[in-house]
């Protein structure tokens, strides 16, 4: 312990400063957890822009920052640079009470204040430094016990979340000091460059608390009302700006260039309203489909993530009102991201009585629209039915093609099990088990030439609710050059009937429908169709496996319920990316 102070004396005599207590504003542009790889990057940004500096962090990692900056002259700086894009648009601003030592450039000082006359030390030794002179504490173990002993109950709650926080404690926020917060606290200590007694002084305490509330430096949290939704939480005022309102929603819009953006949900209605908005909040480009979701009576919560955001959504449904928010945040951002998504649903109040009125009718709308938020919509949607009580399900190999993503009416993922690009047939297996209304019957032999047929699909790629049937006639049982895997229909189909069930008046599938395709240097008039016959489907079935169903009834049943049949049997097929 004495060659520890005594090294400590000779450093501070010697002009090596203590950072932890510089007010100096920095934006920092980079992070990485190895003081080599730091060293390379803070190089290569040093050829690029100005005031380039790389500190220790007091989580262990090494950052690269430009400054030191006024906090105007930051903010000023963050967003000239963003603009231009010289910088990382996650860029922050933030100061230098989470840094611990500085290694680039080579005897710079921008940690301490201008009155400081130092001798730095040289970057190689700036870790054996570290580890061997840990900050003299500010009161004795005994003397930190004391002082914490005055510590209310939710003042103790704080320090377990800024532990837990900065990735030191995972068990329960209860303020009990019990063995697993002492051990986080020893932790952070040790990270920390102080004695790792388990118990934290005044002075770390301040510390500790200090670097969790400078991670919203030139987020500018603030309460906000808004009188027309009902509502009053905290909002990253910095970085958002209230655009409009639109039933049910009040939009924020980021300001600048901070990609931050913001809902508040708003309505009267019932548990219906909630569960109905809990789907609708799906469809919307705002909330990906990747992330855990959860909905019970009166409550519901979306997280979606993909390679650019991460976006939260919740909403309650209480005293007749649903009423929540969405915060849209840029990727890799998680520190404060997690810190403004804490305060946001501490602060969150519903002023009972006020709600966002319903929208005008007269105003423009748009089938690709939500209240003015792009609806997500997949690349292609095509038809296809189901063949087995599995759900397995026969389309067109047209969406098989590259999608990062296939989906079964919308909301169930489904993978390919087979797809044969000769028929133009794939075969697509649900990931989580369904159970179909009902299962097509394929007829294993040729139909009637000249009788009338049914094709069911969606021919608006998923518009509309439901599938459409479409009549038509059987013209001939094979293709126009003689194929016995192919038949002719004459009918008028959209693209999105592709893959849907072509039915005989019994209510048995006699093919597949394929897309439109006419033969090279020829025009096909728009009437003639092409459908995979029924046989060649079950021989296909067969060579990969798998068995289809056989037809029901021989006989003609009635309209109704033909139309019932292909209801049932009949799915949506998407292909997103």
């Amino acid at each position: 312990m004495l060659s520890r102070l005594l090294i400590s004396a000779f450093l501070l005599i010697s002009g090596f400063a203590l950072p932890a207590f510089a007010q100096n504003t920095f934006v920092q542009i980079e992070a990485k957890p190895d003081l080599q790889g730091a060293q390379q990057r803070a190089r290569a940004w040093s050829d690029d822009v100005f005031n380039v500096n790389g500190f220790r962090m007091r989580s262990g990692w090494y950052a690269i920052a430009l400054g030191p900056f006024t906090a105007e002259q930051a903010e000023s700086e963050m967003r000239s640079l963003k603009n231009t894009g010289r910088i990382p648009r996650d860029s922050y601003i933030t100061n230098s009470v989470d840094y611990s030592q500085q290694f680039w450039p080579t005897g710079a000082t921008a940690l301490t204040s201008p009155q400081a006359v130092e001798t730095p030390v040289p970057v190689e030794q700036v870790e054996t430094v570290l580890e061997a002179t840990p900050v003299a504490p500010d009161e004795t173990p005994r003397e930190a016990r004391r002082s914490e002993s005055n510590l209310t109950r939710d003042e103790k709650k704080d320090l377990q979340i800024a532990l837990q926080w900065d990735g030191f404690y995972n068990s329960t926020i209860d303020g009990s000091f019990g063995r697993g917060t002492r051990a986080s606290m020893a932790a952070w200590q040790e990270a920390n460059n102080h004695e790792a007694t388990g118990v934290l002084t005044t002075a770390q305490r301040a510390q500790l608390i200090d670097s969790y509330n400078a991670v919203l430096a030139g987020i500018g949290m603030a309460s906000h009302t808004d009188a027309a939704a009902g509502i009053t939480l905290d909002i990253p005022a910095a970085l958002v700006t209230r655009s409009r309102e639109e039933y049910p929603f009040v939009q924020f819009d980021a300001k600048d260039d901070s990609d931050v953006r913001m809902l508040l949900i708003s309505q009267a209605g019932t548990q219906a309203t909630l569960h109905g908005l809990y789907d609708i909040m799906q469809t919307l480009e705002i909330v990906p489909t990747e992330g855990p979701r959860s909905k019970d009576a009166n409550s519901f919560t979306l997280v979606g993530e993909n390679s650019t955001f991460i976006s939260h959504t919740e909403a309650r449904f209480a005293n007749g009102e649903v009423k929540g928010f969405t915060l849209v945040w840029p990727l890799n951002d998680e520190r404060r991201r997690l810190r403004v998504l804490s305060a946001m649903q501490d602060s969150f109040i519903p002023l009972q009585g006020t709600t966002l009125p319903l929208s005008d009718p007269g105003s423009d709308q748009s089938i690709d629209l939500l209240a003015g938020l792009e609806i997500r919509k997949p690349t292609l949607s095509r038809s296809g039915f189901f063949i087995s009580d599995n759900g397995t399900v026969l389309t067109t190999s047209e969406v098989t093609g590259q999608c990062s993503e296939i989906t079964l009416n919308h909301d169930t993922i489904a993978e390919v099990i087979f797809s044969d690009d000769t028929l133009g047939v794939a075969a697509l297996r649900p990931v989580s088990s369904i159970a179909p209304a009902a299962v097509a019957g394929l007829r294993d032999g040729a139909a009637r030439i000249q009788s009338d047929v049914i094709v069911a699909g969606f021919p608006f790629e998923g518009v509309l609710p439901a599938a459409t049937l479409t009549w038509g006639r059987l013209e001939d049982i094979r293709g126009l050059n003689g194929e016995e895997n192919l038949q002719r229909l004459a009918m008028l189909a959209e693209p999105g009937d592709a893959g849907g069930p072509v039915f005989d008046a019994s209510g048995a599938v006699i093919g597949l429908l394929n897309p439109a395709t006419s033969p090279e240097g020829q025009r096909l008039p728009e009437i003639v169709r092409f459908a995979t016959r029924s046989s060649a489907l079950v021989d296909l079935l067969f060579a990969n496996g798998l068995s289809a169903s056989a037809p029901v009834s021989s006989g003609a049943i009635a309209p109704e319920e033909l139309t019932i049949l292909a209801a049932d049997t009949t799915v949506l097929v998407s292909c997103w990316n």
